[in-house]
């Protein structure tokens, strides 16, 4: 009976340790938790400091004012296919198909889970705030030319920016370690400024709103890998479909184990 029983667990350590391999440890800071409630406080000192002193919030409308009345052709349609792409609908689109590629396409549900989760953090956490702080978007009536109209307690952090932050994250962590990583890197950071620009450029958020972006979707960003390295190879481990490579490499640690073991006896 004690021997059945080390053997189950000496199995469960190689499938853990199978599943460990399999699972992409992603980079943190040290001190991972620290840093995401000292960027959250960031983002709630910002954001009550608009709607607290007054004059903040009048001269962040300045900048909208200013880039509503120099509307230009090509920058309008930029702006506006921005508009469209990172809204919820088309991200949701953009997220499953990408998650469904890496689950269906590549066999790895792991990759997958990592992808969307990331991917979605972005979002999760401009709604947290946005239900704290409760500021009201730029007034289109007080604009030149505004493209997209809307009103709504909705505009602190910006959720558009928020989401192309975390998918710039989340893509990076796929291509991290290859060929394409610094390129990766880079181009995710340019695509993050210019939606934020577009932003403040349709006249839908102050420049803080976007800043604010940047500052929530990094401190969920890393305490979400924190807890990554720390429950995933657990949580995949247990489950009963998983990763089809990772069950397969487990299995096969498995039968090592066994034959290992009738080859002694």
């Amino acid at each position: 009976m004690r021997s059945h029983a080390k053997q189950n667990t000496s199995t469960e350590g190689r499938t853990f340790a199978v599943v460990r391999q399999s699972v992409p440890l992603l980079p943190q800071p040290r001190y991972w938790l620290l840093w995401g409630i000292a960027l959250a406080a960031a983002v709630l000192a910002i954001g009550f400091s608009v709607q607290l002193v007054a004059g903040l919030t009048t001269n962040e409308l300045g900048v909208d004012q200013e880039l509503s009345r120099h509307h230009v052709g090509a920058l309008t349609t930029v702006a506006m296919a921005l508009n469209f792409l990172f809204a919820p609908v088309a991200g949701v689109c953009i997220v499953l198909v990408i998650g469904l590629y890496l689950f269906l396409v590549r066999k790895s549900f792991v990759r997958a889970a990592m992808f969307v989760l990331f991917a979605c953090s972005g979002w999760v956490a401009s709604e947290v705030f946005k239900l704290i702080v409760a500021r009201h978007r730029p007034n289109p009536a007080l604009l030149f030319d505004p493209l997209a109209p809307e009103t709504g307690s909705n505009s602190f952090p910006s959720g558009h920016t928020a989401f192309a932050v975390a998918l710039a994250f989340a893509v990076y962590f796929l291509v991290r370690g290859t060929r394409w990583g610094v390129i990766t890197a880079w181009a995710g950071a340019v695509l993050a400024v210019v939606v934020a620009w577009s932003r403040i450029y349709i006249g839908v958020h102050y420049p803080s709103d976007v800043v604010a972006s940047f500052l929530a979707t990094s401190a969920a960003v890393i305490v979400l890998a924190g807890l990554w390295n720390r429950y995933a190879p657990r949580v995949m481990g247990r489950l009963p479909f998983g990763a089809p490579s990772e069950a397969a490499a487990s299995e096969a640690a498995s039968l090592e184990a066994t034959a290992t073991q009738a080859h002694g006896s």
